[in-house]
């Protein structure tokens, strides 16, 4: 592995914002495009940092590889998380590091985070149904679907839940 996972440094804040918030956009996961007002939620890195945990993933020069931020339950960041669950959100990896195993490093961190989370039953998540490369990652991981839990943050825009039981 040729990169290190560490939490966001403050001063790190606008690049992991652009680089989340590009990677949602390239990627076609906003329903509307750069008009998508949850792009600014996207970039306030600042903000998920202060409410949750943000980690990043850095290369040996010091760039910024990927990112993800990791939430218990029941908290701002947590989307589907109850009391006794932890979530992470907002996985990214930039094109060029795709491919080198810092998506799943990134979720690996989530996970150890959340087994040392006291009381902490489950780790979950949403994924969009188009990021099946994503999913494969999951479930390699031990991850299975929860299709209970799918939701619609948006109208016509439905994510898969998934869950990792501990």
């Amino acid at each position: 592995m040729d990169f290190t996972i560490r939490a966001v440094r403050p001063e790190e804040y606008e690049a992991l914002g652009e680089l989340t918030a590009g990677t949602y956009l390239t990627d076609g996961l906003l329903k509307y495009g750069a008009e998508d007002s949850y792009l600014h939620v996207l970039r306030d890195t600042a903000r998920r940092a202060r409410e949750s945990e943000v980690l990043v993933a850095e290369d040996g020069d010091g760039r910024l590889l990927g990112g993800v931020t990791f939430a218990t339950g029941a908290t701002p960041w947590a989307d589907i998380a109850v009391e006794g669950e932890a979530e992470f959100r907002m996985l990214v990896v930039s094109r060029e590091a795709r491919g080198r195993g810092v998506g799943e490093a990134l979720v690996r961190a989530c996970i150890e985070r959340a087994r040392a989370l006291p009381g902490c039953r489950r780790i979950v998540l949403s994924t969009d149904a188009s990021m099946v490369s994503a999913h494969r990652i999951y479930e390699r991981l031990g991850f299975v679907r929860t299709p209970d839990r799918d939701w619609e943050p948006i109208p016509d825009h439905r994510l898969r839940t998934y869950a990792l039981e501990f």
